[in-house]
């Protein structure tokens, strides 16, 4: 088995050296161990650094015979950046592996992913069984966007972020998606491939600070919920019938405010006016959503199916000839 090891930076020059040196002894454990071949490698993706990552990168490739590199003209995102190094390792590799440069996650996992793809699982999914790593701020708004997209009809892993073995048909099948909004997370669970999951215990940053700023969290947030569900605008259409529910009950108050005279002037056809008047513009916004909805989906030229095995004329030749 080739494994593959793909790892986005961005301005991580104080941690790179040291973040070599660990997954080359892991290669190096279970190439020992006979379970991953010895001309597995480690990717790095250098997403348009500002500092000397890049440099690093090239002198890691020098003296690591593990080690090699990919540079992107610019800054293109961590989800695109990490698209990048799958795209180019798919077709020379048995199976990969993406880890943040900075190794909060658990290394030790790792070996038990390529235990499970000799399983027979396309997908194992690194899940984060403890965030003391993280900041409060990061670990509370990370808990409550995987409850919220989870809500939302989101299909993805609970506690899930982008450590993760994935096979190289899922990676043939990763490239048939052309979507610009990439949210990974929502991706590859959506094909459907064999997956299990492993413990992944989140340590403190060795070196450097964190570039993933609370605008990047939020930015990802959102595309990630836009992006994988369409209940929002359904949302809108079931917050417009329960306005014409109340409209109706406001009608009888109203009415029988009029005909007992407690009120001034005007006032029972502008109450009137104004809770139809607004429910009916929410549901003509939540029905023009739906059809808004349908168009998003279409233009997104997703797969309607994904293939997991096929049994030909061929395969059953082959079979009796043995």
């Amino acid at each position: 088995m080739k494994l593959a090891i793909v790892s986005p930076c961005f301005n991580e020059h104080e941690g790179l050296k040291n973040s070599a040196c660990r997954l080359s002894a892991v290669l190096d454990k279970l190439v020992s161990k006979g379970k991953i071949s010895s001309d597995s490698f480690i990717l790095y993706v250098n997403d348009g650094s500002k500092d000397n990552t890049w440099e690093i990168i090239c002198e890691l490739f020098e003296n690591n015979p593990y080690v090699y590199g990919l540079s992107l003209a610019g800054n293109v995102g961590h989800q695109n950046a990490t698209m990048a190094g799958l795209m180019k390792v798919k077709d020379n590799c048995n199976a990969v592996i993406t880890i943040d440069s900075d190794l909060q996650d658990d290394l030790s996992a790792i070996e038990r992913m390529v235990d499970y793809y000799h399983r027979g699982y396309d997908v194992v999914y690194g899940v984060k069984v403890s965030r003391k790593g993280d900041s409060f701020m990061k670990r509370n708004m990370a808990l409550t966007f995987y409850k919220i997209q989870s809500d939302l009809g989101v299909k993805a892993i609970y506690n899930h972020a982008d450590f993760r073995l994935m096979s190289n048909r899922v990676l043939d099948q990763l490239s048939l998606y052309k979507e610009k909004n990439l949210y990974l997370r929502g991706l590859i669970p959506l094909m459907g491939f064999k997956s299990i999951t492993v413990d992944d215990v989140i340590s403190k940053r060795t070196a450097g600070k964190s570039k993933y700023t609370l605008q990047k969290m939020l930015r990802l947030a959102i595309d990630g919920i836009t992006s994988f569900s369409v209940r929002p605008v359904h949302l809108i259409l079931c917050v417009g019938f329960i306005f014409l529910l109340i409209t109706f009950f406001i009608f009888i108050y109203v009415l029988g405010s009029f005909f007992t005279h407690h009120v001034v002037a005007g006032w029972t056809s502008i109450m009137i006016s104004i809770w139809f008047i607004g429910s009916v513009v929410l549901i003509a916004l939540g029905v023009l959503g739906i059809y808004v909805g349908k168009i998003y989906v279409e233009v997104k030229g997703r797969p309607l199916y994904t293939i997991d095995t096929v049994l030909s004329k061929k395969d059953k030749k082959q079979s009796a000839n043995k």
